[in-house]
Order: C-alpha cells, then structure tokens, then sequence
C-alpha cells in the first residue's frame, strides 16, 4: 500500500508512462517523494522503490550522489549561494558570508524554526550574472552581499507561499548574464524544483 498521497500517486503514474523502462523515472520520482514529506525519508526511497521496480539500495545510490536529492530536514527556503570560479572572483564568498551572517545558519543548516537553510553550491550556470544565489533553485543574477541581507530578511518577514525569479531579480538582484525573455508568473512552492509534472510550481494567484 502506498504512503503517498492520491494526488502524488497519479503524477508518479503519468511520469513512469513517459519512459519505456520503469527505473529510468528514478530521479524525477524522487523530487515527488521530497515534496510529499519535505526531505528523504527512508520510507519515501523505498517508495519510488517499488514504483520503479528496483531496490531501495539502487534508489538511495541514486539519492545520495545528487546533492540537490535533500535526506535531511530542510527549511521551507533553500538559499543556495554559487561559489565557483566566476561568482568567487566577483564576491560569491561575501555573499555566502552575508547570507550566513544575516539569518545565523552556517552552510549546510537549518534554522531551529524550519525557515532557512543555506547552502554554497559549485556553478549553476549563471557565470554571466555573478554572484548569483538561488532560493529553492529559483535563479537571482548580480547578488551583492547587501542585498543578499535583504533577501533573507524579506524571506523571514514575508514568508512567501511562492518564491518567483523574476520578483526576487527585481527586489535583489543586479547585473543578469542577458536579458530574460517571457516573465515568469509561476514559482517554487518548496525546497524543490519547480516543475509541473511534479506539482511543485505554482503562481501567487494560485494560494
């Protein structure tokens, strides 16, 4: 019998029809077993276990080689901070720093309360727009650590339903890597990629 519910049940039998083998869908059903409890659990690996028809072993070899697949408690905001190269030589650390400094949780925490977590992360292909930060993968070009500040303020004030890129770009955000097309009306509603087959994204509309 499954532990998940009905809803999440049907966008696991939709994913698994998208791919001639079923452990192929691996990846995708774990981010859905990470939005139904908030983190890994054992028993969520061994859900998409069973749904992909593998092991639980093979599930969590899988889980753990991804950093972004969470087997800990996470906060409802993921303040992911890039410190590769590009945004390193233009104050990524200062920002990283900021971040740490201004919501009193050192990389790779969480606050007691289960808002913040933060996190530095290796590139995340916005070299063009550095420093870049992301919130809940959630991309912001051009971060001073300043701004960073406001950021994690405006996170543990406002405590958004929806975290949108284009709305934290125009709060936060400086210099982008190029001009950004279509703006984005949906957003992250948790700790996870926003993706619609996964029924993580929403619009502030929507809550």
């Amino acid at each position: 019998m499954s532990i998940w519910s009905e809803a999440t049940q049907q966008r696991a039998r939709d994913i698994l029809s998208r791919y001639p083998e079923k452990r192929s869908a691996v990846m995708p059903l774990l981010y859905l077993a990470m939005a139904e409890e908030g983190h890994l659990t054992n028993e969520g690996m061994a859900e998409v276990a069973n749904w992909c028809e593998i092991t639980p072993a093979q599930v969590q070899a899988v889980a753990s080689f991804y950093t972004m697949y969470k087997r800990e408690r996470t906060g409802k905001y993921l303040v992911s901070c890039c410190t590769s190269i590009s945004c390193m030589l233009l104050g990524g650390d200062d920002v990283l720093h900021a971040v740490e400094d201004e919501s009193g949780v050192p990389h790779g925490e969480t606050d007691q309360e289960g808002v913040l977590s933060v996190e530095h992360v290796e590139c995340i292909g916005a070299c063009g727009g550095a420093p870049a930060v992301q919130v809940n993968y959630e991309l912001i070009e051009g971060v001073t650590p300043e701004k960073a500040r406001e950021l994690v303020q405006w996170l543990k004030k406002a405590k958004p339903e929806v975290v949108n890129t284009d709305e934290m770009q125009q709060l936060f955000g400086g210099t982008r890597s190029f001009d950004w097309g279509i703006a984005e009306q949906g957003g992250a509603v948790g700790p996870y990629p926003a993706f619609q087959p996964l029924g993580t994204v929403e619009s502030e509309a929507e809550v």
